[in-house]
């Protein structure tokens, strides 16, 4: 089965292979790039599907790594006091050198080192999860409870 999956996909589901979460990484004929386009794309509310953003320490340069409800946006001033320091978008080149992944398709999980991360909790809200899967065609469907084992995070009120 794991053989049918591209290489970013497969990574996917090696890493959450070796978290023991049974989930499967599922490949779509159409995009999930958006949020609101991988909630049309499996068939859930927007709320439920897990956003990967990175931002970056002004300072520090340091990735920070945020899972937040597609439904909402990232509170960067809350971001920044959690952090300690000032925060920016980082840029594509950044997101892939930190990730591992491209815009689009960054996993939760899977990443060349672990990340500073922060977790919505409103996604906690949810009995299912929907996160990107390493393509802006790929999935996986999961637990908060896996996302907070399989991402080591802080749950933070982080919307805005």
């Amino acid at each position: 089965m794991d053989s049918a999956l591209s290489a970013s996909a497969k990574r996917v589901q090696d890493a959450l292979n070796s978290f023991g979460v049974d989930c499967r990484v599922k490949e779509l004929g159409e995009s999930t790039r958006t949020a609101v386009d991988a909630a049309n794309a499996v068939g859930c509310e927007v709320g439920q599907i897990v956003k990967s953003l990175v931002f970056r320490g002004k300072q520090s340069g340091k990735a920070v790594f945020v899972v937040a409800s597609g439904a909402n946006m990232v509170n960067e001033k809350v971001l920044a006091a959690l952090m300690g320091e000032k925060i920016e978008r980082a840029t594509p080149d950044f997101v892939r050198e930190q990730t591992g992944y491209a815009i689009g398709g960054v996993s939760p999980v899977g990443h060349p080192a672990p990340l500073t991360t922060f977790i919505d909790e409103d996604l906690l809200g949810y009995q299912e999860l929907w996160a990107a899967a390493g393509t802006p065609n790929a999935v996986f469907a999961l637990t908060p409870e896996q996302l907070c084992h399989i991402t080591a995070g802080e749950v933070a009120a982080i919307k805005k």
